[in-house]
């Protein structure tokens, strides 16, 4: 009869413990949704700014923001502002150009131009051209060049 009061104690423990252990498991786990949600929630208003670029934020309610972000780690609004990097470096681009003489043979140029975006007029310049600014604006100017030449 002791091992039978024994055994049946031994159950009430164990089936305790089972108990603590998912109320236990099972608050942890709120905790983890609630903890991981907020994680997210500020890894999405986070954005970086590199050495050499500069942020244009978009908002979905007044636009483009007058202010292009520095370097470094800023604030935004997710799913209400987006940032786009644009790179301020001075950069390369070779263009080729085929234009005539004036004895009308084709000859091959190629012109090296370095650019850089106006730092003032960084939020005109992605309202209007894009980010793809110099795609769209290089060739044609650089073959005017060329053909003066």
């Amino acid at each position: 009869e002791r091992e039978r009061e024994r055994e049946r104690e031994r159950e009430m423990s164990q089936k305790a413990a089972a108990e603590m252990l998912a109320r236990g498991l099972s608050s942890l786990a709120k905790y983890a949704a609630v903890l991981g949600i907020g994680g997210s929630a500020v890894a999405a208003s986070l954005y970086n700014v590199d050495g050499g670029e500069r942020a244009v934020i978009f908002d979905r309610f007044r636009g483009v923001l007058p202010v292009a972000s520095d370097e470094g780690t800023h604030f935004l609004v997710p799913w209400v502002q987006t940032a786009h990097i644009m790179d301020v470096k001075i950069r390369p681009r070779l263009i080729p150009s085929a234009t005539g003489t004036k004895d009308l043979q084709m000859v091959e140029i190629v012109l090296r131009v370095l650019t850089r975006p106006d730092m003032n007029m960084l939020q005109t310049i992605f309202r209007n051209l894009g980010l793809d600014y110099d795609e769209r604006v290089l060739p044609s100017i650089t073959n005017e060049v060329l053909k003066a030449v």
